[in-house]
C-alpha cells in the first residue's frame, strides 16, 4: 500500500530480458536501504526487492506487468518515482494506492506557465466511468488531482517541488505512463455494476 508521494527519484541502470520477463537494476538514494523481499513502487508499479547491492537494487517484472505497463518502454537512463510503503505509523499525504496499474495512458500536450506545468493525458475509453473531475489519480505513482476531466482525456497540474523531485520532468508529447485509478471509485463502479 502506499500514498502516491515519491520519496526518491531512480535511474534503470541495466534491463536483461529472461524469457517472457524483464530485470531492472535501479540505482537511487534509497536503494542501499532497501530489504530483500520488500515492496516498493517503480513509477507506480509494485515490484519485490530480488537483491541490493552497491547503492542499487534488482526487481523483475513478468509478462502480465509488462503488458500493462510502461515498463517495456524503460531504457537504461530513464527515471524511476520510489515510494516504499506506507508505514501504518504515518499520515496518508495522497491517496491510497495500491501499486496495481489499470492502464496507461498518452501525453498529448504539455505547457509551460509561469511557475507550473499542466499535462494532458489521454487514456482508453473503457476506463471514462473511473475519471471524475477533481479526483486522485496515481499517475507514475504521483497522487494528482484530475481536471478539465473529459471522455478519454484529463489534465494534471504540477508544481515545483513535484516536477523537480519527479520523473513527471521528463514527460514529453508522446510519452507513456502508468496509471492507477482511485480504488475507492473502483469499488463503487463495482458495486454499481454489480446492482444494476
Amino acid at each position: 500500500m502506499f500514498t502516491g508521494i515519491i520519496e526518491s527519484l531512480g535511474k534503470v541502470q541495466s534491463i536483461e530480458t529472461k524469457g517472457s520477463n524483464k530485470t531492472f537494476w535501479i540505482q537511487s538514494p534509497v536503494s542501499q536501504e532497501l530489504k530483500i523481499d520488500q515492496s516498493i513502487s517503480h513509477s507506480g508499479v509494485c515490484l519485490t526487492v530480488e537483491e541490493v547491492k552497491d547503492g542499487q537494487h534488482r526487481v523483475t517484472a513478468i509478462q502480465e506487468t509488462l503488458e500493462k505497463t510502461n515498463l517495456n518502454h524503460w531504457q537504461p537512463g530513464e527515471l524511476v518515482n520510489l515510494e516504499r510503503c506506507l508505514m501504518m505509523n504515518g499520515r496518508l499525504d495522497g491517496h491510497i494506492v495500491q501499486g496495481h496499474v489499470d492502464a496507461v495512458a498518452t501525453c498529448v500536450e504539455r505547457r509551460v506557465l509561469q511557475g507550473s506545468w499542466e499535462y494532458r493525458f489521454e487514456f482508453t475509453k473503457k476506463f471514462s466511468h473511473l475519471v471524475i473531475e477533481k479526483g486522485s489519480i496515481s499517475l507514475n505513482g504521483i497522487s494528482l488531482t484530475l481536471f478539465n476531466v473529459k471522455k478519454t482525456k484529463f489534465d494534471v497540474a504540477i508544481i515545483p517541488y513535484t516536477f523537480e523531485h519527479t520523473n513527471i520532468q521528463s514527460i514529453e508529447v508522446g510519452s507513456v505512463v502508468n496509471l492507477e485509478f482511485d480504488m475507492i471509485g473502483k469499488y463503487v463502479a463495482r458495486f454499481n455494476q454489480l446492482n444494476d
